[in-house]
């Protein structure tokens, strides 16, 4: 009788958590206005698509278990989709935002609604369009707090702030320029014409402040630090870390960190400045380069003199690692869960950068006079044109893309120092053009060692999966030894990333789950990358029930008017059940 007295008492207790779960998810409903207008970040005004106005796009907030609804109305002269960057999109596959991969674009004059559940992440996201060179000024943050009445795993701040760090265009089209990074849409007093246009965070002496920090710069890997302060890392890319405390940090495109300043100096200012890393080996940092600025003012302050951090050098690689490889979960935390030991999926995968034969009668200015090309196991990926490929996979339709996208690269080689030696190394040095994915089943466990090579130059490249968060396993320079470097991986309490940086020269060992059905992009988060196509798809195939399958689409999703006809031989009577 007592054990059943415990049972009863138990289940009485999930059912109140339950209840409690659901009463405490709210639909939380957002407009986002896309349209041009004029600014002036510096010397000269400039016309830019912005949302709502403003640049940074508008912070959403939500709390975990809400559902999202964003209506996005298109009146600029660009065709958009909008990304949540690293939302898992459960069940929401056609929400994922990615152009030509999971629909086709918002067209001008047109909109379309997102709707989606926040599930099992808590931290700081962001949103951005996902139309090559759009996410420049089309962005903004995505704060997911814990659900209503749960706390932190950690004390609780002050304040909550978020930092964006991007940058100010000259040109969009064809290809982005820009001259200058900001923080919160602000130059600050590195520029000409911005000495009184920096962000200012006014701290209050004693007080912790939580810091949700964003690199939405389109190509950059950007260092970060705050002159005589150090901060504690306690989540990045919206998964809790263990607490690490640190001067500098550095963010790849895309990536988040959330992190603790307390306010514990002598009152007075103290600039926050970010600065470009650049990891490319061999190619020289321009002198020119200079620190984009913010202030830390206290309450009180009377000094005009800030004080400056000492910021690594632009092509400090052994600072650059340190951090990354440094950042280990929150062993039981929130959302917390352990490395799956077995493994299903064994992929070995080359990237980085190699050449594309420049057309007769044109003069290229690439390396051998040819023209660039990005590469994944010399793949160089073709997005599609005439439909998405999520549309292609749900309706059968043949010739959009092919199921062959390899495990390892045609050929073994000294990936990083390449030398051109044999037929089989010239080879290399031009890929393959070609729409391929990597076909998953459902619940599977996938293992990726991400080999950096050295064809073009050796760089880190951040890579960003979309629909998961994968473990990072380790990090390591050279080529990856299948013995050796195996034995040292961390699978005990590696962090959790949606977007991870390759180290230049190296490489990276990322495990993930696929237990979300539908097409997901996998792809360099440097902006410029995308057209050289670094870049492949992963199709997870349906699991065992309608609730493990990929939904029907949206009555409204978004055609592509290329070729319209494509559309009127599609059929709705799809039987997901027993699409393998």
């Amino acid at each position: 009788m007592p054990r059943l007295d415990h049972y009863l008492r138990n289940q009485a207790f999930v059912v109140l958590l339950l209840f409690s779960s659901i009463a405490s998810a709210a639909i939380v409903e957002h407009v986002l206005h896309v349209k041009d207008v004029m600014v002036k970040p510096l010397c000269k005004e400039q016309m830019i698509p912005t949302v709502n106005g403003s640049l940074p796009g508008p912070t959403i907030n939500v709390r975990e278990g809400d559902t999202l609804v964003v209506h996005v109305i298109n009146n600029s002269t660009y065709n958009v989709t909008i990304h949540w960057h690293g939302v898992f999109q459960l069940k929401s596959v056609w929400m994922d935002g990615a152009n030509m991969i999971t629909q086709c674009p918002i067209q001008p004059s047109n909109n379309f609604t997102y709707q989606f559940d926040i599930t099992r992440q808590e931290g700081t996201l962001l949103w951005h369009a996902h139309v090559v060179n759009l996410r420049a000024t089309l962005h903004g943050a995505l704060v997911i707090r814990p659900r209503s009445g749960r706390p932190y795993p950690f004390p609780k701040p002050y304040k909550e702030v978020p930092i964006s760090f991007h940058v100010r265009l000259l040109e969009l089209r064809p290809a982005p320029v820009s001259d200058a990074y900001l923080i919160n849409g602000l130059a600050g007093d590195s520029y000409p014409c911005s000495q009184n246009r920096m962000f200012n965070l006014k701290v209050v002496q004693g007080k912790t402040y939580l810091l949700r920090i964003i690199n939405a710069a389109l190509n950059t890997h950007l260092f970060f630090k705050v002159a005589n302060h150090n901060v504690t890392v306690v989540a990045v890319d919206a998964v809790y870390t263990t607490p690490y405390l640190t001067d500098v940090m550095i963010l790849t495109p895309g990536q988040t960190v959330d992190a603790l300043l307390t306010a514990d100096q002598p009152i007075g200012m103290y600039y926050m400045a970010t600065i470009p890393y650049f990891s490319a080996i061999g190619v020289p940092v321009s002198p020119d380069t200079k620190p984009t600025r913010g202030l830390i003012v206290y309450e009180g302050a009377t000094s005009s003199l800030p004080a400056k951090p000492l910021m690594p050098a632009a092509n400090d690689i052994a600072t650059a690692h340190r951090f990354s490889s440094n950042i280990t979960s929150l062993v039981g935390g929130p959302h917390w869960t352990p490395v799956p030991c077995h493994v299903d999926e064994k992929m070995f995968i080359t990237m980085g950068l190699g050449l594309d034969p420049c057309p007769s009668g044109t003069k290229c200015i690439g390396p051998l006079d040819q023209r660039l090309a990005g590469s994944l196991n010399n793949r160089t990926f073709m997005i599609p044109e005439r439909i998405s490929m999520q549309e292609a996979y749900f309706y059968n339709i043949t010739g959009v893309y092919t199921g062959d996208f390899p495990d390892q690269p045609p050929v073994k080689f000294d990936y990083t120092k390449f030398e051109q030696r044999t037929n089989s190394d010239f080879k290399m040095m031009f890929p393959e053009r070609k729409t391929s994915v990597k076909t998953v089943r459902f619940n599977s466990t996938v293992e990726i060692v991400l080999q950096n090579t050295g064809i073009v130059t050796r760089e880190s490249h951040p890579m960003h999966l979309h629909g998961f968060n994968f473990y990072v396993l380790g990090y390591g320079f050279g080529n990856y030894d299948p013995i050796r470097d195996a034995r040292k991986l961390n699978l005990f309490n590696p962090q959790m990333h949606n977007t991870v940086g390759v180290p230049p020269g190296g490489w990276v060992v990322l495990r993930f789950i696929a237990n979300n059905p539908g097409v997901w992009l996998f792809h360099c988060h440097m902006d410029a990358h995308l057209p050289l196509g670094i870049m492949m798809a992963f199709i997870v195939q349906n699991g065992p029930t309608r609730e493990t399958s990929l939904p029907s689409p949206p009555s409204n999703l978004p055609q592509c008017t290329r070729d319209p006809t494509i559309y009127d031989s599609l059929t709705t009577n799809v039987d997901l059940s027993y699409k393998k």
